[in-house]
């Protein structure tokens, strides 16, 4: 391994960096954990991520420092239940609210030696492709602050993004991991559904929602699905097979790889579809073969996903009452309401089978048409999303923004499968990135990570990557447009 020196910013090493550096005696917590908190006061008040912090992070991490994660700094969506922070879901209904329980994501992470150093900002409830429906302010875009982070997850790509943090915590019900590292240049991993346990976070689409890392590295989304994954009792939709070690698809070469390529002919892709083109190139330098697939429509997604999406949030709203937590359903923002209506509309008597259940046997067509494409090829890849992020107030009064904005995302959502976004084109104009996005079977994360890592390892565009990862180019966080 190569030997590394303590950076004079720490809070810019990546999870496997600052493992290593830990482990040789080479970075103490106390430097860790002073670099972050300082970058942290400098930046959070412009880009509004951090809604809540631990004040004792570096105690605990003190604790922690024998455990495989050694006290690192994680950044977790503030829609995971956590007892000694609040959880608010970005909502103002929520907005005192402290659980009794801890969510098992976070359990697990801690049990791992990961401290929780925050809670990130979202859309509301995680309604939205943004962060501009958040109670509590809009956060930006670290890479060029005219722009939207993405969301729902907005808030912990840009922590990542803007060395907030090591590494961050999300979830996904349709694109909310892979747009917005996709909008802020990070590697996004959104699991199998049911790989990772949605015990303790406050649902959304139940049949649909995936917790996830949200990284600096490919490697470091390893090394954190490693701790997060598993069978959970308290959780039925979990899977009880065993979990591979994630880090074994590290480094390994794809030669042979049948790959297909999807929805590049999308209208509207047509700016950014010669980007990837070119891109996808070094899949094929690497060994693998790539041909253009047929899948399902994307845009049919979009509709599947509307109506059970939204039948599912005016179930989990329900109890959002008055009485049982928090503030009463005045409280809720335009697009919660939004969503309930309709919601509720597609699932009454009457109008269920004509919407609700002929969505549900839609979605059956995608499980059937992915499941043809994966007997041809091993993994499948396509855009992220369907270009650059967009700028600040961009979602207001666009009602359909985030199903738009996340399509490319939502026939691998809606089928329940792996998926990652790892950075690949970086405009130098405006500093924006674009995602490639890697989808493979059930239970193939080891796939999607194999073929990401091959691709980040072999192209410029991870800042991270370089040997010396505090380099004049990612000297100032705050940098704006240009911070790279």
């Amino acid at each position: 391994m190569t030997s590394l020196k303590t950076p004079s910013l720490p809070n810019r090493l990546t999870i496997a960096q600052a493992l290593e550096l830990l482990r040789a005696k080479q970075l103490s917590h106390q430097e860790l954990y002073q670099a972050l908190r300082q970058q942290i006061s400098q930046s959070n008040d412009q880009l509004n991520v951090y809604l809540a912090q631990e004040p004792e992070a570096e105690e605990i991490a003190h604790r922690y420092a024998d455990l495989p994660l050694k006290g690192l700094p994680l950044a977790v969506k503030d829609n995971f239940s956590t007892q000694r922070l609040v959880t608010t879901a970005s909502s103002k209904i929520l907005d005192a609210y402290r659980p009794p329980y801890e969510s098992t994501v976070t359990r697990r992470l801690q049990q791992a030696g990961g401290v929780v150093l925050g809670k990130t900002n979202l859309d509301a409830w995680a309604h939205g492709s943004s962060t501009e429906t958040s109670d509590f302010g809009r956060s930006l875009n670290p890479r060029n602050t005219e722009y939207l982070p993405g969301g729902s997850s907005g808030g912990s790509a840009a922590a990542v993004a803007a060395d907030l943090c090591l590494g961050s915590i999300g979830s996904e019900t349709a694109g909310s991991i892979r747009q917005p590292a996709s909008w802020c240049g990070v590697v996004g991993l959104k699991p199998s559904y049911g790989r990772v346990s949605r015990y303790g976070v406050v649902p959304m689409g139940s049949s649909l929602d995936s917790p996830g890392p949200i990284t600096k590295t490919v490697e470091d989304a390893a090394l954190l699905l490693n701790a997060m994954a598993g069978h959970d009792p308290l959780d039925a939709t979990t899977s009880p097979q065993a979990v591979p070690d994630f880090t074994r698809a590290l480094g390994q070469s794809i030669k042979g790889f049948k790959i297909g390529v999807l929805y590049l002919d999308t209208p509207g892709l047509e700016e950014v579809a010669p980007v990837y083109h070119h891109q996808l190139q070094v899949l094929s330098e690497l060994g693998a073969e790539l041909e253009p697939a047929s899948g399902l429509e994307p845009r049919l997604a979009i509709s599947v996903y509307t109506v059970v999406q939204r039948g599912e949030v005016s179930s989990n709203l329900a109890k959002l009452d008055g009485i049982r937590y928090g503030r009463d359903r005045s409280y809720f923002g335009g697009e919660a309401k939004r969503r309930i209506l309709l919601g509720t509309f597609t699932l009454s008597k009457g109008y269920a089978d004509k919407y609700y259940v002929l969505a549900q046997q839609v979605r059956t067509l995608f499980v059937q048409d992915f499941e043809r494409l994966f007997q041809r090829y091993d993994v499948l890849v396509s855009p992220s999303t369907p270009g650059y992020a967009k700028k600040i107030g961009a979602s207001e009064g666009a009602t359909m923004f985030g199903e738009l904005e996340d399509m490319l995302a939502e026939p691998s959502s809606i089928t329940g499968l792996p998926g990652v976004s790892v950075p690949c084109y970086r405009d130098e104009a405006s500093n924006l990135y674009l995602g490639l996005n890697v989808v493979a079977p059930m239970w193939r994360e080891d796939l999607v990570i194999q073929v990401a890592d091959a691709f980040e390892r072999h192209t410029p565009w991870n800042c991270w990557r370089s040997p010396d990862w505090a380099r004049s180019a990612h000297a100032d966080n705050n940098r704006s447009p240009n911070h790279d």
